[in-house]
């Protein structure tokens, strides 16, 4: 879902409306992830990086036993968020990097969240250290910064016009999936881990630039004064127009994800 910028020189402001746009797309991989988790009955599920909360309100409607939580380190994304709170689901600020639960839960997950946290394979264990045995840990990240609507991103914004200002932003990054099953196979962990690559018909004006600025532009674009601002989204644009030509149904966003789902193993 949405990236969360937690990154430690630049803190980027998220805007909900912006990331919204594209809600349906952004949401099947979340659907997706949730499919193969098999908690039955959970007491406790937390969505560690809830964005705007709107999916979030989807795991209290899936387990309807359950307390959900909420967190994010962006306070327009937990504000907006708000609107979908209820007696079983509550919204809080924390960050991914230190937050800890008052006790371990059945069920955590994080939806494109993770690839804005540098070294977050590092986290794992602690992340693991949260979910009581026979628990569940389920995550999916982009593994598309390969792509042109990256690339052209980074490399407009080395050059020497920008570059001064767009040093420090975040840069997210994440591992592939067997990365992933190593590593929580160590920890004790049954892993379920795979790829999927979306391609995602989109449609209006500028429509790839649309997505990423909410996303994994937004650092980079925020960091730019308002003149400087201007000129690299209007050369940002044409290359990605030129990049992603439209076709007779829309522009096509080829979109990789890596999907991970782990159970805790059950102390013998």
């Amino acid at each position: 879902m949405t990236s969360r910028h937690l990154e430690e020189h630049v803190m980027v402001v998220w805007d909900p409306r912006t990331y919204l746009q594209f809600a349906d797309e952004r949401s099947r991989p979340f659907a997706d992830l949730l499919a193969r988790v098999g908690a039955e009955d959970p007491a406790v599920v937390v969505d560690l990086g809830c964005g705007p909360g709107q999916l979030t309100a989807t795991l209290a409607q899936r387990w309807p036993g359950a307390d959900v939580l909420g967190v994010d380190s962006s306070p327009a994304m937990v504000d907006r968020a708000q609107e979908h709170a209820g007696p079983r689901l509550r919204f809080v600020s924390g960050d991914v990097r230190t937050w800890v639960p008052d006790a371990p839960v059945d069920v955590l997950v994080s939806n494109a969240t993770l690839q804005w946290v540098p070294d977050h394979r590092a986290l794992l264990p602690r992340l693991l250290a949260g979910v009581r045995p026979g628990g569940w840990l389920a995550f999916q990240v982009p593994g598309n910064f390969d792509e042109p609507s990256h690339a052209l991103l980074h490399a407009l914004a080395a050059n020497p016009r920008y570059a001064d200002a767009t040093r420090d932003v975040a840069r997210p990054s994440a591992a592939g999936p067997g990365d992933y099953l190593a590593d929580l196979t160590a920890l004790g962990c049954t892993v379920d881990a795979w790829e999927t690559t979306y391609l995602h018909v989109l449609t209006g004006p500028d429509p790839v630039f649309r997505w990423i600025s909410g996303t994994g532009a937004r650092p980079v674009l925020q960091a730019l004064d308002a003149p400087r601002r201007a000129a690299f989204e209007a050369e940002y644009r044409a290359r990605l127009a030129a990049a992603y030509p439209p076709g007779p149904a829309g522009t096509v966003l080829p979109f990789r994800r890596v999907f991970v789902v782990a159970r805790k193993t059950v102390a013998a």
